[in-house]
């Protein structure tokens, strides 16, 4: 990613920084210290290709879509999905669910994963919207999944630790 400083006399104590054809352009005070700067930079880079990443995967694969057809094959259509998008910033879990909003995020992780895998990530999240603890009546609502066990295998064989 090509990065454009413009320092400023007139900018005071802010950093700003925006996407233009490909080129991050920063401004900055003409006075800020060049590692405070660094730092300021290297945290704007790290948020535009976060957002890169996820406007990529929300290009390839429509979460709403699989999540529909789920929803229909294992649940009969009645889990009611307001939303469901990746996220860049879950790095303990692999997704989330609002029950009360009925709505979900799915770490970006599993983009990198079987899509069996993330299928069961969604219906997890899925059958949390209907039962939002791990009890019994939760795991009976997910083992309609006939990847459920591979897929949390496949999860604890990769290092990951899995809710429970």
């Amino acid at each position: 990613m090509e990065i454009q400083i413009t320092r400023s006399q007139r900018r005071r104590k802010t950093v700003s920084a925006r996407m233009k054809n490909g080129v991050m352009k920063v401004n900055a005070p003409v006075d800020i210290p060049e590692g405070k700067l660094r730092e300021i930079v290297e945290r704007f880079r790290l948020k535009f290709e976060r957002k890169s990443k996820i406007t990529e995967l929300s290009r390839s694969e429509d979460l709403a879509e699989i999540a529909e057809k789920l929803n229909r094959r294992y649940f009969n259509g009645r889990i009611p999905v307001n939303s469901i998008k990746y996220v860049t910033n879950q790095n303990s879990r692999f997704g989330s669910c609002s029950y009360r909003r009925k709505t979900i995020r799915i770490s970006h992780r599993l983009a990198n994963m079987p899509a069996w895998v993330r299928d069961y990530v969604i219906v997890h999240e899925m059958a949390h919207i209907l039962e939002p603890n791990h009890g019994k009546s939760f795991y009976d609502l997910i083992s309609v999944y006939p990847l459920a066990e591979r897929s949390r295998g496949f999860l604890l064989a990769k290092g990951f630790e899995l809710e429970e």
